[in-house]
């Protein structure tokens, strides 16, 4: 069957497309930049927050698997990629979304800032059920590598403030995009369970073994950020999933991976 992927470039969407080939999918990639894509590989170029290209992206797929997306504006790039699979009629709509999602009131300024992401991949969930289309949505927790880029970027000052109260449950990207192509061999259910990696992990604890595997130190200052976000987190409505706790690959393997390819040369 065809079958589009969109952000086939991305952490997650570059997961996806080996793993539909392989299953003998006739795969399509949807970037903004064709020459992102192996030459091997169907591409169209299309701007999904604009809406440019996109029906011409999405013309004869049978499903899109949506894995386009970034922290804002998400609301936007489904609507158009909505409003295209309507006209052509695509069978099955697959859609990436985060844990949390529904559980961080982003009402304020502060909120929007630091956690607008939760509320724009909600109202996507929200426009993707209403759509008419049918449709699955699958739920993560946080990425290794996001979690990587958040500590790395704390871990550059001599002295790293991490948010008090947060907790995270990284799971495995390859994971998540196993998932994805299990759903797409299925019918199209609506909401599924939550995916999650194997450990429920406080900020200061990721912060704290990155910092160690770099064999460095750096004291700890625990930030109590403002807004009715932040306070719904240190409050228990976190962004883990404990009951759905699938995924096999820790943290703690993950980061001893890329360590130890950060030591051979590999980028």
């Amino acid at each position: 069957m065809k079958t589009l992927v969109t952000g086939g470039t991305g952490t997650l969407g570059r997961l996806v497309v080996p793993r539909l080939l392989a299953a003998g999918y006739d795969v399509r990639v949807l970037s903004r930049h064709r020459d992102e894509v192996a030459t091997d590989i169907e591409s169209v170029a299309g701007d999904l927050a604009t809406g440019d290209g996109i029906e011409a992206a999405v013309s004869g797929t049978e499903i899109i698997i949506h894995c386009a997306g970034s922290m804002k504006g998400d609301e936007e790039k489904a609507r158009h990629l909505v409003q295209a699979a309507s006209q052509t009629g695509t069978g099955h709509l697959i859609y990436i979304s985060v844990v949390g999602a529904d559980r961080i009131p982003v009402a304020g300024r502060m909120d929007r800032a630091m956690f607008g992401y939760f509320g724009s991949k909600l109202a996507a969930e929200q426009i993707i059920a209403n759509s008419g289309l049918p449709w699955t949505t699958l739920r993560a927790t946080q990425f290794h590598e996001l979690i990587l880029m958040a500590v790395q970027q704390m871990a550059r000052l001599p002295v790293t403030p991490v948010p008090a109260g947060f907790r995270f449950q990284p799971v495995d990207a390859g994971e998540v995009a196993d998932r994805l192509v299990e759903l797409a061999l299925a019918k199209p259910v609506g909401l599924v369970p939550d995916i999650g990696g194997p450990r429920v992990y406080e900020m200061a604890d990721l912060v704290r073994s990155y910092i160690k595997s770099r064999g460095k130190r750096r004291p700890i200052l625990p930030v109590w950020l403002p807004g009715a976000a932040a306070r719904a987190l240190r409050g228990g409505a976190n962004l883990t999933a404990p009951d759905r706790a699938v995924g096999r690959r820790t943290w703690e393997d993950f980061l001893a991976a890329r360590m130890s390819s950060r030591s051979a040369g590999v980028s």
